[in-house]
């Protein structure tokens, strides 16, 4: 969804995302991209397939230019890590090992506290077919999976960034119930307001028998005010409402608006004193 403001703050902090052997420009694109959503800014490259720089990488990232502009590349990984002090490794499988497993929630708390210290922090990600060598993620100080569906838990290289991009936004955040914007306020209607719409309503629903039979009236009204004040209604939704109404009792199917005559007009007697 569109939400790019070139006036506001642009966030740029936090772990390096390190990419190891990246295939596709259009994928490095797409993970930049994720990173600029949430704030990070810093990518590294090992040894990226088709090379660098990467006009499909440039194209996909849609805007994220300050992520891409800035990327480095490295010839191996323990040269991409080598400035680092604390590394997560991705991976939806079973390691054979003994580094800790973390969920995304307390990776990103760990990132975010070691961050504010002053460290060097990372995460790795693997290549889009088979993810990361034993080797390399020996290399990692901790390990960080993905609640996913064990029957179905491979994800693409940005769907995985894009995840930890996320949780790291959110290890940031004060209030995890907030939100960038809110609703546009309105006036609750008052009681008058209410009523108003119910006399309205009803006339123009007597006008068509729309009561029937006669003796069941009251109890048609009863039920159409029940359900007409089931919520509270704000006054823009009255104007609403009655604009609705205004609109059915003035114009009828035959003589929609831009017709000739409307409903009303049609219904006033012609005046027959020209031909007296």
């Amino acid at each position: 969804m569109a939400g790019t403001n070139s006036e506001r703050q642009l966030l740029a902090e936090g772990p390096a995302i390190i990419l190891v052997e990246p295939q596709m420009g259009e994928n490095i694109g797409m993970v930049a991209r994720a990173m600029a959503n949430f704030g990070l800014a810093e990518l590294r490259l090992v040894n990226p397939r088709d090379g660098w720089p990467n006009e499909k990488a440039l194209a996909t990232a849609s805007k994220a230019d300050h992520v891409i502009e800035a990327t480095k590349v490295y010839d191996t990984l323990e040269q991409a890590v080598a400035d680092l002090n604390f590394v997560y490794a991705t991976t939806a499988r079973e390691r054979d090992g003994y580094k800790p497993v973390r969920s995304p929630v307390i990776a990103a708390e760990t990132l975010r506290t070691r961050f504010r210290a002053g460290e060097g922090t990372g995460i790795l990600f693997g290549r889009e077919r088979w993810g990361l060598t034993n080797e390399e993620v020996a290399l990692a100080d901790e390990i960080v999976t993905f609640p996913v569906n064990p029957a179905f838990a491979s994800l693409n290289i940005a769907q995985a960034v894009l995840l930890m991009s996320y949780e790291w936004m959110k290890s940031g955040m004060e209030d995890l119930g907030a939100v960038p914007f809110q609703a546009m306020g309105q006036t609750p209607s008052t009681k008058e307001q209410l009523f108003g719409l119910f006399d309205q309503l009803e006339e123009a629903l007597d006008a068509r028998g729309y009561f029937h039979p006669a003796g069941k009236k009251p109890k048609m009204v009863d039920n159409l005010r029940a359900v007409l004040s089931r919520r509270a209604f704000t006054e823009q939704e009255i104007s609403v409402l009655r604009g609705v109404i205004s609109s059915l009792d003035r114009f009828s199917r035959k003589s929609p608006r831009g017709g000739r005559f409307p409903t009303a007009a049609k219904e006033t007697p012609p005046d027959d004193s020209a031909d007296a």
